[in-house]
């Protein structure tokens, strides 16, 4: 099925152009066409769709009245950034960092994500659906990533805009505002929809080569005076709807490439600026092995904790304090080596914490196995686990968890949206209690109504999942048979 939106027309270069942009309306079956040119073109070899719409590329962003706060969490798949950076639906997350430091990476796995959880949406308002625009990459590029997302059936649910290094410098300029029409299709229609801009630093500099060639007066680093308005009107597009407009959704992560790790440059200040957070790599982290590699100091999301399920709040409350206690006590530590027992401890600690966050590539992981594997790590079940242990720990431990707390943890999705009315809460489980020198911390009691159900659930399945664990830890000795 196609629809057909209405006609645009945009202003290049004081040239008034009408372009037709082809947006296939993706239901939950493989459209014909998914790798389009930057004007709406299919590129991809299979001809040219036999029915289309016309959207407008430069429309206006939702106004104040018409949105509403972001709510829903966006789940990545990636450890790091769902316990440390949350991303809610509608929210607008940077990926900064240097080149070849994992940007598009974290982008791709974000994609790969959404199969799983699309697979379990019981109607298409729940499906998440995806738009990735290529700004100024190679073709052989954007032929690799083609491959990947067919290799693992996200084509799907997958569109592809493509204006690439061997385009003309307009059609990178427009790339993502075609590929933002395409997403507000969705967001429009009451869907939610994610859009990556990869990378946006591309887009300002081919603005930056049409204006200089149209004679205009250059600002910082040659940059036009309105490339901060190139930016803003962009990605203000992508937001969370209110019930009465749809309740949609479009979800912006853009991607910026810096140079030598200077975040504080002209194009990077701006979308920082513009942007709800950021997840900041570093490339000294990145060749240590901490992949994904982002700093956590760094590292935030304005809104995205309002979206994040109260299990994993609860799990990872601490885990960002005691990372960035670690980073700062292990640069003075190697001054020298008389440590007090504490300090010890908190390196030992701080060292497991960057090990179990660690993912490869192309392997998301479920959030309610997310929340099992912090849980672990943040109340000292891999103290005694030599580092080259812990990923084979943490497989092990998947293992062997019951999946009934597994069946529990995913229930709490449901009950975070207000599934479950205030008289069935649950009642809340008595405290655990400190076992040996891996104490699990005492909960603060809710405070108000509207949380109280899934924290008491949370509680139960952390005490459940204390008791599992304990009995996992002894796994430890199936890695390390000589250890302490």
């Amino acid at each position: 099925m196609r629809i057909r939106p209405p006609e645009f027309e945009t202003s290049i270069c004081d040239v008034k152009y009408h372009v037709s942009l082809w947006l296939p309306f993706v239901e939950w079956i493989s459209p014909r066409s998914w790798l389009y040119h930057a004007l709406g073109v299919p590129i991809d070899g299979r001809g040219a769709l036999s029915d289309h719409e016309r959207r407008r590329v430069e429309v206006k962003a939702p106004g104040i009245i018409e949105r509403k706060s972001v709510h829903e969490p966006m789940q990545t798949g990636l450890k790091a950034v769902d316990s440390l950076v949350p991303i809610g639906r509608g929210q607008r997350e940077l990926i900064i960092g240097d080149r070849q430091t994992g940007k598009t990476a974290i982008a791709i796995d974000t994609i790969l994500n959404q199969k799983q959880l699309n697979l379990k949406a019981t109607s298409e308002s729940e499906i998440l659906y995806c738009v990735y625009v290529a700004i100024g990459q190679k073709r052989s590029t954007v032929a690799q990533l083609v491959q990947i997302l067919s290799e693992a059936n996200a084509l799907e649910y997958s569109i592809l805009v493509a204006a690439t290094a061997s385009d003309p410098a307009p059609l990178q300029f427009l790339a993502p505002y075609s590929g933002c029409a395409m997403g507000e299709y969705f967001r429009d229609n009451g869907m939610h929809a994610l859009i990556i801009y990869d990378d946006l630093s591309k887009q300002a500099v081919a603005y930056r080569q049409m204006s200089l060639l149209l004679r205009r007066p250059p600002g910082r680093e040659a940059f036009p005076g309105d490339v901060f308005y190139l930016h803003s009107r962009l990605l203000e597009r992508a937001a969370k709807r209110s019930d009465q407009t749809g309740a949609g959704s479009l979800t912006a992560l853009p991607v910026i490439e810096t140079q030598a790790g200077d975040v504080s440059a002209y194009i990077p200040t701006n979308v920082i600026s513009i942007t709800d957070g950021q997840i900041c790599l570093e490339t000294e982290l990145f060749y240590r092995g901490i992949r994904p590699a982002i700093n956590v100091g760094l590292s935030v999301s304005r809104v995205g904790s309002a979206a994040q399920l109260k299990a994993m709040k609860q799990v990872c409350g601490s885990l960002k304090l005691e990372l960035a206690q670690y980073r700062e006590v292990a640069a003075f530590a190697q001054f020298g080596s008389d440590l007090d027992a504490a300090t010890q401890a908190l390196l030992n600690r701080g060292a497991r914490l960057t090990e179990i966050l660690k993912q490869p590539q192309y392997t998301p992981l479920p959030i309610e196995k997310q929340i099992l594997v912090i849980y672990a790590a943040v109340n000292g079940f891999c103290d005694r686990m030599p580092l080259d242990k812990i990923s084979q720990y943490e497989k092990m431990l998947l293992s062997t968890v019951k999946p009934e707390l597994l069946e529990s943890l995913k229930g709490l999705v449901h009950i975070y949206q207000g599934a479950a009315p205030a008289a069935e809460m649950p009642q809340e489980p008595p405290q655990p209690q400190s076992m040996g020198t891996s104490a699990v911390p005492q909960q603060t009691p809710p405070r108000s109504t509207a949380e109280e159900i899934p924290l008491a659930v949370a509680r139960g399945a952390a005490q459940e999942a204390g008791e599992s664990l304990w009995q996992a830890r002894y796994l430890s000795e199936l890695c390390d048979p000589g250890g302490d």
